[in-house]
């Protein structure tokens, strides 16, 4: 018995969509499960090795026994080799990631005893919120939130698009960035981020990059959220001078995504070089969307 899972990074948010907008994005987490007499041993290469853990506190073996609990099916002794290229508390849903590799792993190992959706359904309950896991299971831009115990899910229209993402080397648990947040808000900028997330939807499925600077403003969490790192702000307005169109915190953060129609190279420097004037070191990607989501081989 052999499988591989693959799930893409995603990117929650994006400016006014808050808890409830992600686009998935061409970096890919991969999960190699093989069978052996009994127990699990995990490893992990790439991003996090050293610092995810390979015994049962390892998120994807929770999600994995979450699941076989659920359907009660008990699981095999597996190998499960991870290797990870999305960085871990980056922003970029990395623990999404995990969870749904142990879910649709454990699905397809114990006879896809859950529908896709149902799969989601219970992801969605591990992680909290379905922002980053609706994307990262269905590829492309989703919208996705809760009516009452009911996910609603609605995947759009989305344009060939490539971002720039810039990492900075600082911790930022999504716990702290939540934490930032105010319990109430104006219903001025309630009815602001409202608008904003209509013209961004229009934004993205035209490829309208012209409107992205507009359409990504946002009073809910990013005015929160930037002051919590070092060079974030700066990292912002560095991107808009180097010709970005769009600028957002990519999720909880500490992670910055920004949109163009080209010269993503000299957008991802220019953020990197308002880091390192904060005295943060940071990496970069430039990257397409992804269009698959989660697979299963």
């Amino acid at each position: 018995m052999h499988l591989t899972v693959t799930v893409p990074a995603t990117s929650a948010n994006l400016g006014p969509g808050f808890d409830c907008l992600g686009l998935a994005l061409g970096l890919y987490n991969t999960v190699e499960v093989t069978a052996r007499e009994a127990g699990m041993l995990v490893t992990v290469e790439g991003e996090g090795q050293g610092i995810i853990a390979v015994d049962e506190r390892n998120m994807m073996v929770q999600a994995m026994q979450r699941l076989s609990d659920q359907v009660g099916q008990p699981l095999p002794g597996l190998h499960l080799r991870q290797v990870n290229r999305i960085p871990v508390t980056s922003g970029l849903g990395s623990s999404a990631a995990a969870v749904l590799a142990g879910l649709l792993a454990a699905n397809q190992l114990l006879g896809e005893q859950l529908s896709r959706e149902e799969v989601l359904d219970l992801a969605v309950a591990i992680e909290g919120h379905p922002d980053n896991m609706a994307p990262a299971l269905h590829g492309g831009l989703v919208m996705a939130n809760r009516d009452g115990e009911r996910l609603l899910v609605e995947r759009l229209p989305v344009a060939d698009l490539h971002v720039a993402v810039v990492v900075p080397d600082f911790a930022l648990l999504t716990v702290e960035a939540r934490a930032a947040l105010p319990p109430h808000v104006p219903f001025a900028d309630a009815v602001f981020n409202l608008g904003r997330l209509g013209l961004l939807l229009r934004a993205l499925a035209e490829g309208d990059y012209e409107q992205l600077a507009t359409a990504m403003q946002d009073r809910l969490h990013q005015p929160y959220r930037l002051p919590l790192v070092p060079g974030m702000a700066a990292a912002f307005d560095a991107a808009r001078a180097a010709d970005a169109h769009g600028v957002a915190i990519s999720g909880a953060g500490p992670g910055v995504i920004a949109f163009a129609p080209d010269g993503h190279e000299a957008i991802a420097a220019a953020m990197q070089q308002a880091f390192a004037a904060a005295g943060l070191g940071s990496r970069s990607w430039v990257l397409s969307i992804d269009r698959e989501g989660s697979r299963v081989s």
